[in-house]
Order: C-alpha cells, then sequence, then structure tokens
C-alpha cells in the first residue's frame, strides 16, 4: 500500500474566479457613474495686475551679499547684515506690498540661503521668495 504525500501548493483557482467576477461588476458599473463638471472662473484678460519689481539679494560663493532693486536703475550694491535689513525695512515701508527676492549662485550652500531667510524673518521683512532659474532646454 502505498501513502499519500501532501500537497503544499496553494489553490489560487478560486481567488482569480473571485477576482474577475468584480472585474465584470467594475466594467458593467463604470459607465453608470455620474460624471462631474468643474466651472472654472474666467477672468478679464484687459484687467491684468502689473506685477511689482522686487528687492533682489543675491548671494555668491563667497558667501557676500548684494542688494538690487528691481524698479530702480541703480546698480546691485554690496551689504552686510544691519545694512540689508534697513534697507529693507525702508523699502517696505514706503510700499508694503515690495516684494523680495533670495538669488543664490549654484555652488552657495544651502545654509547660507537659509541664513538669509532667518534673518529676514527675524526682522518681519515680509513677501520673501526664492528666485530660481528656468531649466535650460
Amino acid at each position: 500500500m502505498r501513502q499519500r504525500r501532501l500537497m503544499n501548493q496553494i489553490n489560487v483557482v478560486p481567488y482569480i474566479d473571485v477576482m474577475l467576477v468584480l472585474l465584470v461588476i467594475f466594467m458593467v458599473t463604470a459607465p453608470m457613474m455620474p460624471t462631474g463638471t468643474v466651472d472654472l472662473p474666467s477672468v478679464a484678460k484687459t484687467s491684468a495686475p502689473t506685477a511689482k519689481q522686487p528687492m533682489v539679494i543675491h548671494i555668491n560663493k563667497e558667501n557676500d551679499w548684494t542688494l538690487k532693486d528691481r524698479g530702480s536703475p541703480q546698480e546691485a550694491m554690496p551689504v552686510d547684515k544691519e545694512e540689508l535689513v534697513a534697507r529693507l525695512r525702508d523699502a517696505q515701508a514706503s510700499d508694503p506690498e515690495k516684494p523680495v527676492v533670495i538669488e543664490a549662485e549654484k555652488r552657495v550652500r544651502y545654509d547660507a540661503v537659509m541664513q538669509v531667510m532667518d534673518l529676514l524673518q527675524r526682522n518681519q521683512i515680509a513677501k520673501v521668495g526664492l528666485l530660481v532659474k528656468p531649466a535650460e532646454k
């Protein structure tokens, strides 16, 4: 008399049957689902707001800072921490909506940019952003 060996494999046929039934149910009910519409707001093209020219803080690889007001014809001027904060406060006192952007060279450490951002935040300079260079094709 020969002994029967135990089978160590899982029978996956019932699972496949269940999956096929679910697939058929979804295929039948999907076309019956209501579609949603999104009403986008429209904007008149003649009333485009003019963007304000920002104050640009440039950080080079030696961690030297220069400040340039893109709204004026003056050249960029080297500044230290105290002078930077004073000039930005003066600019935002005359125009509270004046944006400030930080521009850094490629080789500048992230820490140097964060130091400038922290300095501006501690001194309540509003509307601070980062200037990025678009990807070249």
